[in-house]
């Protein structure tokens, strides 16, 4: 009995789907070691990344990604003096990184937040509970990703279409060229009998001309 208890425990917390669990970490923001909430998603960097922007600037705010060869912030995506009620009551500036874990793994996907307040890292004067209220955000996020990886598929998917429909209008134009060659052939070869068939009763005619000459000489009669 216990055994049978036990396999079904464990054939139940196998069927249970686990959820990304948000925790705290680090990560080096504006040439400084910053605290962050991170999770890891299985999902891909652009479905992450798109899901989480989309999620805020429905906010009303405007995403600004750092770029340039020289920028050591390049990639983070920062949303200045916003305020995201789900976190905090008060505006700050919330600085995004989403990285793919692997070259490998490209449905892997972890995602950084830093807070900061007055320029300033955050998250040390937080209370647990809005570092709660953080994780929590995160945590949350996952039925947004899922939207977004379904339209990235959508996406991928009118590509693969559009690609089959060119390729399709492509040999249906190569058929075209191709009727319109071999119309122009059997026109070539239909005028190349015609003129053989000429050119035959010409050579009967010459041949005739030619009888009749040497029918003409001295000593044929």
């Amino acid at each position: 009995m216990k055994k049978k208890f036990l396999s079904a425990c464990i054939a139940f917390m196998f069927s249970v789907p686990v959820f990304p669990q948000a925790y705290e970490g680090s990560i080096e923001f504006d040439k400084k070691k910053q605290q962050a909430i991170m999770i890891d998603y299985a999902y891909t960097q652009d479905a992450v990344e798109n899901a989480i922007v989309q999620k805020i600037e429905q906010m009303g705010y405007k995403a600004k990604t750092e770029k340039g060869m020289f920028n050591k912030n390049k990639g983070f995506i920062v949303f200045k003096n916003a305020y995201i009620n789900d976190i905090s009551e008060g505006s700050m500036d919330y600085i995004i990184k989403v990285e793919r874990k692997s070259r490998k793994d490209k449905d892997e996907t972890t995602l950084y937040l830093v807070m900061n307040k007055d320029g300033s890292d955050a998250m040390p004067a937080m209370d647990a509970y809005n570092v709660g209220k953080a994780k929590s955000f995160l945590n949350n996020l996952l039925p947004e990703i899922e939207e977004a990886n379904l339209e990235l598929q959508i996406k991928e998917q009118e590509d693969a279409v559009a690609k089959a429909e060119k390729k399709y209008k492509s040999l249906q134009d190569d058929q075209q060229s191709l009727e319109k060659k071999i119309k122009g052939l059997q026109n070539d070869l239909e005028k190349n009998i015609k003129d053989q068939e000429n050119q035959q009763k010409e050579i009967e005619n010459q041949k005739m001309v030619l009888e009749e000459k040497k029918g003409k000489r001295r000593g044929s009669l």
